[in-house]
């Protein structure tokens, strides 16, 4: 129940009285502080009974100004401007309930939206307006981006769609809202907490796995993460196992050092090498050598007799990722599809590692890449996309062991003093350890290049 003590304090924070000559953004900024400050001291339940009075049913508020602030919005006839407004209110209090732990209340906030009462017919030329833009807002993308949010949150809900095994990616799904500047700050700021929250989760679930995973019998709290089965222990040993000179961080460091102070031309040259280095008695590395050589040569080639610099080398490596992810960000590249039709999971992993090794700030982009590629198999049943589901799996794996703040190591259990290849892994157990720093992949120059 909403206190007389609060409404009279909004009340009187409310003043000055509303203006007919408001502008759109002064309209827009009344709302934001309206929504930002009962959020703060109303109960959930309130808070949505306002949202739902201005926005669903249109009728009073408690301020004096939120309702005539609306009506400039919708006077101003512009439906992006509109859709941003409403975008940011729920972003507001999907924070705030986030913070307060309030999860049950986003999924309601989202439920507001299913009001049969927006279908209904008007006479009014404004409240009309108002439900076609709703309606419209509803059967959009950033929508969708809010009830994937809401649903994630909700631990006993899912999204019910055909592709509902996409859920389980996503912390992928959000990098695209968290990336794209022209989402309100609320919005980019919720999408990132919670990715970064699902990435630290499946890490630890991950270290906790490889920690107990290794008897026979199995530890009932070694729970694995992945959808790997039995298979993710080997996985695990054999991407630990490079190591010293060979470790893909010290390949990446000397790659660096080499192609520092050369000319892009000769960056595009050795950037294939570098990349296939690691799996060149793979079959398909020479396809993938030529290939990526192929396209590397009239890239940027303006550029070619220029030394290459730290942007030269982030545009190259997002290019890369394009040609091994997707190229048009709305179906999978032919080099994806190549790769991962001749069961090289494993080896694009790697190669997309070592192009974040070497230029951190992609690492977002491809992110944002797999978010593309999710959308487009989530038409498709799970036992259609098996493959890439196994991928992605190794995809996880492999990043949450390299660029995060986690070390794996592994020991040997057996007094043969052999090295740690092959069937020797075998012989092996992990053993992880939280370092004292937690960076972000793409946030910090020690994630990458230690």
């Amino acid at each position: 129940m909403k206190t007389v003590l609060t409404h009279q304090r909004l009340m009187e924070s409310s003043e000055p009285t509303f203006q007919a000559g408001l502008t759109l953004y002064q309209a827009q900024q009344i709302i934001y502080d309206f929504l930002l400050e009962i959020v703060k001291f109303w109960p959930p339940e309130d808070v949505l009974d306002e949202f739902r009075h201005l926005f669903i049913q249109h009728n009073d508020s408690v301020s004096s100004q939120t309702l005539p602030a609306l009506h400039v919005i919708l006077f101003a006839n512009d439906e992006i401007e509109f859709r941003y407004t409403i975008k940011r209110c729920c972003y507001i209090l999907i924070n705030n309930w986030e913070l307060a732990r309030h999860f049950d209340y986003i999924q309601h906030l989202v439920d507001l939206f299913e009001d049969p009462l927006l279908q209904r017919r008007t006479l009014s030329p404004t409240l009309k307006r108002l439900r076609v833009w709703l309606n419209n807002f509803i059967n959009s993308q950033d929508f969708q981006e809010l009830r994937l949010f809401a649903a994630r949150l909700a631990e006993d809900r899912t999204i019910n769609r055909p592709g509902e095994w996409v859920s389980r990616y996503t912390s992928y799904l959000l990098a695209p809202q968290y990336i794209d500047e022209s989402n309100p700050l609320e919005q980019r700021q919720a999408a990132r907490a919670l990715s970064q929250r699902l990435k630290a989760q499946y890490k630890f679930n991950l270290a906790l796995y490889t920690a107990h995973g290794h008897s026979n019998q199995g530890d009932r709290t070694a729970h694995n993460p992945t959808d790997l089965g039995d298979n993710a222990l080997q996985l695990i040993k054999a991407i630990v196992a490079k190591r010293g000179e060979y470790s893909y961080r010290n390949l990446a460091r000397l790659f660096l050092e080499q192609t520092q102070g050369t000319t892009y031309a000769s960056f595009k040259t050795s950037l294939p090498r570098y990349l296939l280095y690691t799996v060149s008695s793979n079959p398909i590395a020479k396809q993938l050598h030529d290939q990526l050589a192929t396209r590397l040569a009239d890239l940027y080639s303006e550029f070619d007799d220029d030394p290459v610099d730290s942007s030269l080398r982030l545009r190259t490596s997002n290019r890369v990722i394009d040609y091994l992810m997707t190229e048009n960000r709305e179906e999978p590249s032919p080099l994806f599809s190549l790769v991962l039709s001749q069961g090289n999971a494993l080896t694009l992993a790697i190669l997309l590692l070592k192009l974040v090794l070497i230029s951190r700030q992609s690492h977002p982009y491809l992110e944002v890449r797999i978010a593309d590629l999710l959308r487009y198999y989530e038409r498709f049943p799970r036992h259609q996309c098996q493959w890439v589901i196994n991928f992605l799996e190794v995809f996880q794996v492999t990043f949450a062991i390299y660029a995060e703040d986690i070390e794996y190591n592994l020991v040997k259990v057996s007094t043969d003093p052999t090295t740690l290849e092959g069937d020797d892994l075998e012989t092996c157990r992990i053993f992880s350890q939280l370092l004292s720093e937690s960076p972000i992949p793409g946030q910090a120059d020690e994630d990458l290049s230690d």
